[in-house]
């Protein structure tokens, strides 16, 4: 990327602050920085960000840019393609702004920059995510005043593992031994050739009937092995593959559900995607799945996990509440709609994101 300064575009900055495009590498270090101040129940570091980023289609579009005040980077954000609803016109942004940066017209700069430069590629939708909570407030007040809208919403939903009982679960995972379904670990089926390119298969199978409130784009195999099974927060000793070793299927072999952990750099773990393909659904092979995966991290300690559903996920909501979860935060879409949208008087926006940090 350019190393230019930028100027904001139709807006009166302060002269404390100025855009510019983000340097690769020099600057994870401080966006990990800004990110972490502006969303501490979401750590990241900076070599997180450099292989998200480096995972990702390089067809696709995406702008970063960060503000810079007094030599040091206090606001970073980005636009882009989303890779998982992909569209021409659709896109998927975030900024975030340091809190000691707050209030001196850095964030309206950086909105109004990347704003610009989707509109100027013909954007006619961007959506962006913030959760409910109290620290979140002054982003969905800032996108409500400029017209974005809540179009979806999504449960969080917590658990601490060493203080579940899971032997209450014991008649529930010799159910599912019983149907011939075998509950692997990831690591356990790396001497399986095709194991990658089944659960790329599986994946996006399952995926389809996830009631997203979007229509799913399939992500290309190298992304997804790069995004999904490559990414250090994958730990593939914690997820676990439902086998039926009697079935061949052309798509996804032996391989019939699956669900993934991921550990965050502060400890805690996300379940990415737990699912069953339909014709082995009505068996307990999902919530054997999880429990499966909680049994591992006991052997381990124990520790927290974190999933998320969206609301008519009605199904899941049950199991992860039959599970011990407890809901936590309201993550809200939020989408503006560009051909809605008219700059203000004297206004001209012109100009030149599974991982959701504040604004």
């Amino acid at each position: 990327m350019s190393d230019s300064t930028i100027s904001p575009t139709d807006v009166s900055a302060p002269p404390s602050f100025r855009l510019r495009e983000f340097r690769i590498p020099e600057d994870y270090v401080e966006a990990a920085w800004v990110l972490n101040a502006a969303s501490p129940e979401w750590p990241v570091t900076p070599e997180l960000l450099q292989t998200w980023d480096e995972a990702e289609d390089p067809k696709l579009f995406r702008t970063d840019l960060v503000a810079e005040q007094d030599g040091r980077v206090v606001g970073v954000g980005r636009v882009g393609h989303d890779d998982f609803a992909f569209e021409e016109w659709r896109y998927w942004g975030n900024f975030s702004v340091h809190p000691d940066a707050r209030g001196q017209g850095v964030g309206e700069a950086m909105y109004q920059e990347l704003l610009g430069r989707v509109q100027a590629r013909g954007a006619r939708e961007i959506r962006t995510m913030l959760s409910d909570g109290a620290h979140h407030e002054a982003g969905r007040a800032f996108l409500t005043a400029r017209g974005w809208k809540v179009t979806w919403e999504r449960y969080e939903s917590r658990i601490q593992t060493a203080d579940t009982d899971l032997s209450v679960f014991g008649p529930l995972m010799e159910s599912v031994a019983a149907h011939g379904i075998e509950l692997r670990s990831v690591a356990s089926l790396a001497a399986d050739p095709e194991r990658n390119r089944h659960l790329w298969e599986l994946d996006w199978l399952l995926f389809q009937d996830v009631p997203m409130g979007t229509v799913l784009t399939k992500r290309p195999f190298e992304a997804w092995v790069a995004q999904e099974l490559e990414d250090p927060t994958f730990n593939a000793d914690l997820s676990f593959v439902a086998v039926r070793p009697d079935l061949n299927d052309p798509l996804t072999g032996s391989y019939v559900g699956y669900s993934t952990l991921m550990q965050n750099p502060s400890g805690f773990y996300v379940i990415g995607m737990t699912g069953v393909r339909r014709e082995d659904r009505g068996k307990g092979v999902a919530k054997a799945l999880k429990v499966a995966a909680m049994q591992a991290m006991n052997a381990q300690g124990g520790g927290e996990i974190r999933t998320f559903n969206d609301a008519p996920n009605v199904a899941m909501l049950g199991m992860n509440q039959a599970l011990g979860f407890v809901r936590g935060p309201t993550h809200l879409r939020y989408e503006l709609q560009l051909a809605e949208t008219e700059a203000a008087p004297g206004e001209t926006l012109s100009g030149g994101e599974k991982h959701d940090h504040t604004l």
